[in-house]
């Protein structure tokens, strides 16, 4: 028989009293779409830290591509509430690095990228006849109004540039913009200084070229002309002088599942290439990487900031946004040929490297490098209608990765869990 005392004691630790008053707290909801938003979200968790006036709850927001998401959440210790009960709840306030149901949210939201340089363009599926196709994210007026109005509180931009941009989809908007930086931007420049630390920890010995093959996701990503490229991962580059990492993105793994996604690139794991998992954080293979071969998306656009040549594989110009660094990029880095050996092109994109053409494109994703953390941090607490705490907040360098062998899959043994 249960001690009353205890039900009644369980009851108010469950309904979070007890502990502070309600009105002491400030509550924030995370809204997480998928686990590329997760991870972008992820890297403002810190500037909530050590403050006891805010309680920090997630949700998975509706989302095509949100298979992994609530892993994603469970890795993190999160406190995941349903999306039902987020929608008639009230918040203080709302993050998110994407739109959709964003609407329906009973907070003032904060609205940032989830990627670099604003690099699409909306689907003509989603045109009306003659209307012109503007950029897709945090410039557009479609991912930033809900009928009629404007939804976030604040749109954050990662550059000066987008601010021109913005006065031309969504002028509207524009009060209630600001440029803040990049964080992942600021967390990649932190780390840069690590590499040698970050290769000795993936496992490469001192003589061995790492090359980081990245495939993005949809009709602009190189993942769906794999069966064309593989055999040459497979066969021209030799083991003993190249390792070769593949980086497939994380709404590939959700669309077709994990068992499908390492069944097809089964043949990479025989022939000892590294496939990393979704949870994989791939900047540190990034800053590692000695080439980048990469389809035009965001980890092939920070991979400018690393120094490494990049080999385009895929540029789908009739999508791309002229007003992009990656456009830049695309016309700056030499294209995969698929007529000529690996090894010669690879060779090829290091004599024709320019690290200043590349810091230039580099230059282009934000504006405020380093200063993310103290202006998103500022924005966030005046949101809240807080004092934000008394110190700078700190960008801390990436944690050292685990080994490349640890992200192969061996038989009998699936690293990567159950599929989602």
């Amino acid at each position: 028989m249960s001690d009353p005392d205890i039900t009644r004691e369980s009851a108010v630790l469950r309904d979070g009293k007890g502990w502070m008053p309600e009105h002491d707290r400030k509550k924030l909801l995370v809204i997480v779409h998928t686990e590329v938003y997760g991870k972008r979200l992820q890297d403002l968790l810190p500037l909530l830290e050590s403050d006891l006036r805010i309680e920090v709850a997630f949700t998975v927001a509706p989302h095509a591509f949100n298979g992994g998401t609530t892993r994603f959440l469970r890795s993190l210790g999160a406190t995941v509430v349903s999306w039902e009960e987020a929608v008639h709840g009230s918040y203080d306030l709302a993050l998110a690095a994407g739109s959709q149901g964003t609407e329906q949210v009973r907070a003032p939201l904060v609205r940032l990228s989830h990627g670099a340089g604003q690099m699409s363009l909306t689907r003509r599926s989603q045109l009306r006849p003659g209307e012109p196709r503007a950029p897709r994210g945090v410039t557009g007026r479609g991912y930033l109004t809900w009928s009629g109005r404007v939804v976030p509180k604040a749109v954050v931009l990662a550059h000066h540039e987008d601010l021109v941009e913005l006065e031309r989809w969504c002028p509207e908007a524009l009060p209630v913009a600001e440029v803040a930086g990049d964080p992942c931007y600021d967390r990649i420049r932190r780390s840069l200084p690590l590499r040698r630390d970050y290769r000795r920890a993936l496992g490469l010995d001192p003589g061995r070229k790492l090359v980081l093959v990245s495939l993005s996701w949809g009709e602009r990503s190189s993942f769906s002309r794999l069966g064309a490229f593989l055999p040459r991962l497979l066969a021209e580059l030799p083991r003993d002088e190249f390792r070769v990492a593949v980086l497939v993105h994380p709404n590939v793994w959700s669309r077709f599942g994990p068992w499908q996604v390492r069944a097809w690139l089964a043949d990479c794991n025989r022939a000892g290439i590294s496939v990393l998992p979704p949870e994989t954080d791939w900047r540190q293979p990034l800053i590692a990487a000695d080439w980048i071969i990469g389809d035009y998306g965001s980890v092939t656009l920070y991979g400018t900031m690393t120094g490494a040549p990049i080999l385009m594989t895929h540029f789908p110009y009739w999508d791309a946004n002229p007003q992009s660094p990656g456009v830049d990029l695309a016309l700056t880095a030499p294209a995969l040929s698929p007529s000529r050996p690996l090894a010669e092109q690879l060779a090829f994109a290091a004599e024709e490297y320019r690290a200043e053409a590349h810091a230039d494109i580099a230059a282009r994703v934000s504006s405020e490098p380093g200063r993310f953390n103290h202006n998103f941090r500022r924005l966030m607490y005046r949101v809240l209608g807080l004092g934000q705490p008394a110190y700078p907040p700190a960008t801390e360098p990436l944690p050292l990765p685990a080994p490349l062998e640890g992200a192969v899959w061996e038989s009998g043994h699936e690293p990567w869990g159950e599929a989602v």
